[in-house]
């Protein structure tokens, strides 16, 4: 499989400081592409920045924001200053929320859930859609959730907000159609993260992908080569493809 080549476009990634966020940042890093890299903790921030300057000799936009804030309002503004356009967007940054009935659901675990994992990120593309707008070959991904297909019981809040989510990336993907704008869902699946442990405290986290496997998958949905309009792709079913081609 050929890595496609991100050399001067610029790539925006939430949630860029652990997990699948970070693999992609350090995978399109690898690409050629310039990063703009948000999350919450500026000091994992740093250190990809120094892993991406030790790989590449090239420096990350970092900004250390949380994007349920109000600030973030701001953030198509202060952009703009800086990058003429956005290229990519990875709208990756999301929280696992309380995992309990929903008739059990604290209202402001609910609140913050639906926040991060939804409205921040309909917040995202009003604040992007200008830049992208003006890229050549613009592309989002939407990272979402298999609980959107099972509905699995405990997992309401999250499965609500990524239900909700997968609707908004659907309706843009529409909706950007005219400007250029491909806009994909992504189900990575169970992956080694640090929100999976938390979820699953009980499992083998070596019998799951690592992030860097779901990087490949990214890079694909957001190369000027991928065409796909609102299409929701499962990892698994990808690399099930992959791997027939690579042992026919």
């Amino acid at each position: 499989m050929t890595t496609p080549d991100f050399t001067g476009k610029t790539i925006l990634i939430t949630g860029a400081s652990r997990g699948i966020g970070r693999a992609a940042a350090l995978a399109f890093a690898k690409a050629g592409g310039e990063i703009i890299a948000i999350a919450k903790t500026k000091g994992a921030l740093e250190e990809l920045d120094d892993e991406i300057k030790e790989i590449t000799g090239r420096s990350t936009a970092l900004i250390a924001a949380d994007l349920t804030n109000k600030e973030i309002n701001q953030l198509g503004a202060v952009l703009s200053g800086r990058f003429p356009v956005i290229d990519v967007v990875i709208a990756n940054a999301g929280v696992l929320g309380e995992l309990a009935a929903l008739t059990d659901i604290d209202e402001r675990s609910w609140d913050m859930t639906i926040a991060t994992n939804l409205t921040a990120n309909w917040n995202l593309i009003r604040q992007m859609d200008p830049l992208l707008r003006k890229a050549k070959d613009p592309r989002i991904v939407f990272v979402s959730t298999g609980t959107t297909e099972t509905f699995k019981p405990y997992w309401g809040g999250y499965t609500v907000s990524k239900a909700g989510l997968e609707a908004l990336a659907k309706t843009y993907a529409n909706e950007g159609e005219p400007f250029g704008i491909r806009a994909s869902i992504l189900n990575p699946g169970p992956v080694r993260t640090r929100m999976r442990a938390k979820a699953m405290p009980g499992e083998d986290p070596m019998t799951l992908p690592h992030p860097d496997e779901i990087a490949p998958l990214i890079l694909e949905l957001s190369s000027p080569q991928y065409s796909g309009l609102g299409q929701r792709i499962n990892y698994r079913d990808w690399k099930e493809g992959q791997d027939k081609v690579e042992g026919f």
